[in-house]
């Protein structure tokens, strides 16, 4: 993994509050990313800066495995004015650890990525951590996401 420091950056979308405990994140999470493409939210979030589709995960109350606010959206670069029903979420400057993970979405990519992660030792903050959806995750079946996980610098 790779140690970069970000700038903060905006972004609207839609969330849904989650836990990790009994697979709950993998069903709400899949229905907030049904909800994003049926509804066709990517078209509807206004001053966005590109197409890269953001997955943050925000809000914790403690630690991965308590519960904690997902947003899919978009970068923006005003955050004025939020269609009702989304919301504007700031991802925090600071330290984060990059990785990223190649493969098929439609297989559990996302979710086996994370299960490493947490097995994996770091100095988490547990502010914001986040997944990207650019260019190389047009193709489903061949998908590469970038995880950025905040940790204490």
């Amino acid at each position: 993994m790779e140690k970069l420091d970000v700038a903060s950056f905006q972004i609207i979308g839609i969330e849904v509050r989650t836990t990790n405990q009994n697979s709950q994140a993998i069903n709400d999470i899949g229905a907030l990313w049904g909800k994003f493409i049926q509804q066709g939210i990517l078209e509807k979030i206004p001053n966005k800066v590109n197409s890269t589709i953001y997955c943050l995960y925000t809000d914790y109350e403690g630690d991965h495995l308590q519960p904690y606010t997902t947003v899919i959206g978009c970068e923006v670069s005003s955050i004025d004015e939020v269609p009702s029903g989304m919301v504007a979420k700031t991802i925090i400057k600071g330290a984060y650890l990059k990785s990223s993970a190649k493969g098929d979405l439609s297989k559990g990519l996302i979710g086996n990525h994370w299960y490493q992660l947490w097995e994996t030792e770091m100095d988490r903050n547990y502010q914001s951590d986040y997944e990207v959806y650019d260019h190389r995750a047009s193709n489903a079946e061949n998908a590469e996401v970038d995880f950025y996980i905040g940790v204490n610098s």
